[in-house]
């Protein structure tokens, strides 16, 4: 469990499942960003059962707000190198954007990652006009790349989306500026 000071980033839970399940598959709150596709909901309990949505292909975390309502979703899947991974994120309710639930989870996940494993590049994609989703990212210290034309297939049309990145070396150097220095040195003693 990651714990920030808006949200907590865990796994599903058994108990979660009806409850998940049933945000996921709330058309309505998809918006224009998200495909309209759903699974039944047996398919996504079996799905649970074998592996609690987490493999080493994939790992799906909820976020949950400081009530412990599951307001999102925030996973990391495998990329096209064994040293990269993708980060995808979703905030159930429109009425929640704005708040920061999205960008502390990501922040959350982006430390796990690069403290845990040999990761060296984290990415996003996300539609261009998707301006929470650009602040996100923005915000996470991604650099956009450029854009891929139309490939992705949402509701009925291609839409392109702009590829992110994070590299390791960014985010020890944005970690060394919070804090001051890089968590490997040790101050000296003030003569």
């Amino acid at each position: 469990m990651l714990k920030g000071k808006l949200c907590t980033v865990r796994h599903l839970l058994t108990a979660d499942l009806n409850t998940f399940i049933a945000l996921v598959n709330d058309l309505p709150s998809r918006g224009d960003y998200f495909s309209s596709q759903f699974k039944s909901p047996e398919t996504m309990r079996k799905e649970f059962m074998q592996n609690g949505f987490a493999s080493e292909d994939s790992e799906l975390f909820v976020i949950e707000d400081l009530a412990h309502h599951i307001v999102g979703v925030i996973t990391h899947f495998k990329a096209r190198t064994p040293t990269m991974r993708e980060i995808g994120y979703r905030l159930f309710d429109p009425a929640l954007a704005g708040r920061g639930y999205v960008t502390e989870a990501c922040t959350l996940l982006i430390d796990y990652l690069f403290n845990v494993s040999q990761y060296h590049r984290l990415e996003l994609m996300t539609a261009p006009e998707n301006k929470a989703s650009v602040r996100v990212a923005e915000k996470c210290g991604f650099t956009a790349e450029g854009t891929l034309r139309q490939s992705f297939f949402i509701n009925g049309s291609f839409r392109d989306v702009t590829l992110y990145s994070l590299l390791r070396p960014e985010w020890e150097a944005r970690r060394a500026g919070l804090t001051g220095m890089p968590e490997n040195v040790t101050r000296l003693p003030r003569m």
